[in-house]
């Protein structure tokens, strides 16, 4: 279970929380799930004194909440979470995109261009898991491009909380081609060094991920009510 990190070593708690990570990230943890410790301890054969510093370190980054007397349980974001934190990732992205634009060289582009092929590649399969993979992966390409520190520490802060819908939004039907067309006029305005044009595309992309993850938790509670 959980990513095959190293766990023992002088920064032994640092594998154990990017193990952590990687679990709450892929829902092998699931939101509002308390992390039995004992369990953890001794299927990764350690002690619980590097795991429970690991679960500081991920109670600091926001990813589980400490409970008095009762442990450590993975944060459970809700609709006002989704609601808030979309825009201020739209804004963020969009930002990245603009920067992207106007530093990245010729190979970089050609780089993005590949990474853009294989979210082809999975939306015509209609591989959903797949192209969440990919798409993660672009993105983060992007911010890199933009080289910018101070925007590459806010938008990594709160790209891990985008993390815990693992994509969800991708369930609702007709989202998977929706998304790799919004991709395509992302990576056009990249392409052409329209920096405006490809803030504006990105920033419109996380848009319709807040909209698509709304029609979807408004289908799912009106399937629940109506059977």
């Amino acid at each position: 279970m959980g990513t095959a990190i190293p766990l023992h070593g002088a920064s032994m708690h640092d594998g154990v929380a990017a193990r952590l990570r990687a679990m709450v990230f892929e829902r092998e943890l699931a939101p509002g799930e308390f992390i039995d410790e004992r369990r953890l301890a001794q299927q990764w054969q350690i002690s619980r004194t590097p795991l429970r510093e690991a679960l500081k370190v991920l109670a600091a980054e926001g990813l589980v909440e400490l409970v008095p007397r009762r442990g450590a349980r993975v944060v459970q974001l809700t609709d006002a979470d989704a609601e808030q934190l979309f825009p201020v990732m739209a804004l963020l992205e969009g930002r990245c995109a603009a920067e992207a634009t106007l530093r990245a060289s010729a190979q970089d582009v050609l780089h993005l261009q590949r990474l853009h092929d294989q979210l082809e590649r999975h939306a015509a399969a209609a591989d959903a898991d797949g192209y969440y993979v990919a798409n993660h992966e672009f993105h983060s390409h992007v911010q890199q491009l933009a080289a910018n520190r101070w925007l590459d520490r806010a938008t990594g802060d709160l790209r891990r909380f985008l993390r815990l819908w693992r994509g969800r939004q991708l369930q609702l039907p007709g989202r998977l081609a929706a998304s790799i067309n919004e991709h395509r006029v992302l990576l056009d305005a990249i392409v052409q060094r329209d920096a405006m044009r490809a803030e504006r595309a990105m920033h419109d992309h996380l848009m319709a991920q807040l909209a698509a993850l709304k029609a979807l938790q408004l289908r799912e509670s009106h399937r629940r009510r109506h059977g």
